[in-house]
């Protein structure tokens, strides 16, 4: 009996403690959509807030369209100038860094006993031509046989060669610049031994140089012998070296699918040193005429690229004016990029207004407000900056 009376009792706790909670849960969702309703019935009032952006008018450039990369200089000839035979240094005749011409003689070694050889093998050949020039003589009254004029004939030729080759080895002990350039720096003193193959000084032929750089493979086709190649470095901000190319190579590496490219560069003032790494801007086909925007103006998503544009905004209802500028999205086709600009193929025309920063709080219809006090970099060939 006692259950049977608890029932009703446990039912009606139970129904006092639900109900409340299903109340308040009512009166919360009842305030949020109120809430909800009264921002839209008041953002409705207000409008759309603006939104501060800066623009810019799209108008058509010259676009020569480059191909870029970076490479390393060399020398057009370049070797480290080094002694042939050993010996002790005489005289160093050169400054560190000097222009020299071909043939200049830049380090003699101590070559006093060659040259004594050279004399003592002179005097030989001289007795030589002399016992020829008798036995000749004796010969024509039969003094002396024609084998004795065949042995005096041989032992001058031995003595001439012996004198030929002495004479080359002090040739040697002086070393000339083998072409011209411009030599390195030294350590070789006078006084200083020498072995056969040591290095003396590094002397390179740079006016002009060679650039040496590499290209996919797809870009063969659009790559010939004589191009212009325009040359920059950040050892020379702002200046730039022309030259053209000279070789591709002949074989593609296997492992990078990439072409060898040579190009020959003016150095007049030998202002470029080989080792020196480089970027090379080759210029492909014909001058073609482009929309341009700013690279930071583009908005990439995956369904495609678009821009913003400022367009006259619509009159409010009643006939009140309305804002005089608002955002109108349009989707764009892009085409080749040179430095901070990308060209634009469909979606624009010359004269539209777009919005170069900003467009990312932006949706259709938002109200604009222009301040072009700062603009994105725009430059078809941007520079390293400083910070």
């Amino acid at each position: 009996m006692a259950t049977s009376e608890n029932k009703p009792s446990m039912t009606l706790r139970m129904v006092i403690t639900v109900v409340p909670i299903l109340v308040l849960l009512a009166g919360i969702v009842s305030w949020n959509a109120f809430t909800a309703a009264m921002m839209k019935q008041g953002m409705a009032a207000g409008g759309v807030p603006p939104a501060t952006v800066s623009t810019m008018t799209v108008r058509a450039q010259d676009w020569l369209e480059t191909v870029s990369a970076v490479g390393s200089l060399r020398a057009v000839r370049g070797v480290d100038v080094s002694t042939e035979i050993a010996g002790l240094v005489r005289s160093v005749n050169f400054p560190s860094g000097a222009d020299v011409a071909p043939g200049t003689v830049l380090v003699e070694l101590n070559a006093e006993a060659e040259r004594a050889q050279v004399e003592a093998l002179k005097v030989a050949v001289d007795l030589a031509e002399t016992t020829l020039k008798r036995d000749r003589e004796q010969l024509s009254v039969q003094a002396v046989s024609q084998a004795t004029i065949d042995n005096d004939e041989a032992d001058l030729r031995s003595k001439k060669a012996q004198v030929a080759q002495m004479q080359a080895t002090l040739e040697k002990k002086t070393i000339l610049a083998p072409f011209a350039g411009r030599l390195g720096i030294t350590t070789v003193a006078p006084g200083q031994y020498l072995n056969a193959g040591d290095k003396i000084v590094s002397l390179q032929a740079i006016n002009p140089i060679y650039l040496d750089f590499y290209l996919p493979q797809q870009q063969i086709s659009r790559i010939t012998r004589g191009q212009a190649v325009t040359v920059t470095t950040d050892a020379w901000p702002g200046r730039e070296f022309q030259g053209k190319i000279s070789a591709l190579n002949s074989t593609v590496d296997p492992t990078t699918r990439n072409i060898q490219v040579e190009a020959t560069i003016s150095n007049p003032d030998r202002a470029l040193l080989p080792g020196m790494y480089a970027k090379a801007g080759v210029q492909v086909g014909s001058v073609q005429h482009y929309l341009t925007l700013p690279q930071a103006a583009i908005t990439y998503n995956p369904y495609g690229a678009s821009v913003f544009l400022a367009q006259p905004g619509q009159p409010a209802k009643g006939g009140a004016g309305g804002p005089s500028l608002v955002a109108a999205q349009t989707f764009i086709t892009l085409g080749p990029t040179r430095g901070d600009q990308v060209a634009v193929l469909k979606g624009i025309k010359d004269g539209d207004t777009v919005v170069t920063s900003g467009q990312m709080k932006l949706r259709p219809g938002t109200p604009l407000i222009v301040n072009n006090a700062v603009q994105p970099r725009n430059d078809p060939n941007p520079k390293p900056q400083e910070q």
